[in-house]
């Protein structure tokens, strides 16, 4: 499948580029390393475009929408409708991401990968698998066609975006009950309890957490996951929109366009993405550290430092506008501030001031 054979061909981007970054950096009028974080994201990026002078003014959020079947189990206090609701709602211009975005000056690409419902609004793209995925306490949550059909669909988005001329992108989601995946997701792909990495989500009581943690255990065990096989899980106990960022996010590596994880459920992408060719992790930046609990688990294990901690759980993609300000903040100063000649302090004999 030629998709595959793709991501194989995913390799590290150009590090030879990283001690002339570094060089240019250590330069500049401030003390070696001192801008900690900007000072990294700026020589990845780097090493993503193999130039110092590279553009990425121009940004989108790819907001991928799906239904999970695993909502008839309880596992949210939101209704399955609010999916196609809020969806509508980013169509509409109304909701954080899309004044989070406005700020950032950063577009919103919004993509129906799966939602319950037919949507006829120009603004919403339709790329539906099938009106959302199966009940995974029941049968896989897609089949395996399903399962490449919407990796396939993001990895092939990363490419239009591209031929367009954006070069950074982000990555949202909207889908009622995708805690609940993403946490199926991250404990088996860890391997660790599903205790470890379940949170409320969206507002459930400790009664509703119990419930979310064993219909996770049930989901698991019926479906005989194969832990060693990122596929394997994503269909199971996956969703559609946690698909389509997989896609994005192996689109991202091998087209070479940096890419910003948001919260859990992008983060549980990632770590599907990072599973099935580990040399996505050098394309990949963290926006934030989300509030759910599996979040800090997965980037630590991906090795991925996020870039703020603002106690955000919104999920839509919306640490990632404000990551674009941080990281366009930061290229900023560091194309611009003056060298360490230019500030008069490449001097290398002692001269008394006060004569």
């Amino acid at each position: 499948m030629y998709l595959f054979e793709k991501i194989k061909k995913i390799r590290p981007p150009n590090k030879e580029i990283q001690n002339i970054a570094k060089q240019y950096l250590d330069g500049l009028t401030k003390p070696i390393g001192s801008l900690g974080e900007l000072e990294n994201i700026f020589i990845k990026l780097c090493c993503i475009f193999n130039t110092l002078d590279f553009d990425i003014s121009k940004k989108n959020l790819l907001i991928f929408c799906a239904d999970n079947g695993i909502t008839e189990e309880n596992v949210s206090c939101c209704p399955k409708q609010y999916t196609y609701v809020v969806t509508n709602n980013f169509a509409k211009g109304i909701t954080a991401i899309n004044k989070l975005s406005e700020f950032a000056k950063n577009d919103i690409t919004i993509i129906d990968i799966g939602i319950d419902a037919k949507i006829n609004n120009k603004k919403i793209l339709n790329y539906k698998i099938n009106y959302g995925t199966k009940n995974f306490i029941k049968e896989p949550a897609m089949t395996y066609d399903e399962c490449i059909r919407a990796i396939t669909v993001g990895f092939e988005f990363i490419e239009k975006l591209k031929k367009k001329g954006y070069r950074m992108l982000g990555t949202g989601e909207m889908g009622i009950g995708n805690t609940t995946t993403s946490a199926a997701i991250a404990s088996c792909l860890l391997n660790i309890s599903p205790e470890e990495v379940t949170g409320k989500g969206a507002g459930l009581d400790d009664n509703g957490l119990i419930n979310k943690i064993n219909v996770i255990k049930k989901g698991i065990e019926k479906n005989c996951v194969d832990i060693n096989d990122p596929i394997d899980v994503l269909r199971k106990v996956g969703g559609f929109d946690i698909a389509g960022m997989v896609g994005a996010f192996l689109g991202a590596a091998y087209f070479k366009v940096p890419i910003l994880i948001d919260g859990l459920i992008s983060s549980a992408a990632a770590l599907v993405a990072y599973k099935i060719n580990s040399n996505v992790k050098d394309y990949m930046f963290a926006s934030h550290l989300s509030a759910e609990k599996a979040a800090k688990i997965i980037l630590d294990y991906i090795g991925l430092h996020p870039i703020l901690n603002l106690n955000l759980r919104l999920g839509e993609g919306s640490g990632c506008p404000l990551a674009f300000n941080i990281i366009d903040a930061g290229i900023y100063t560091l194309r611009n501030m003056a060298t360490m000649e230019e500030a008069n302090l490449n001097i290398d004999v002692y001269v008394d001031i006060r004569k």
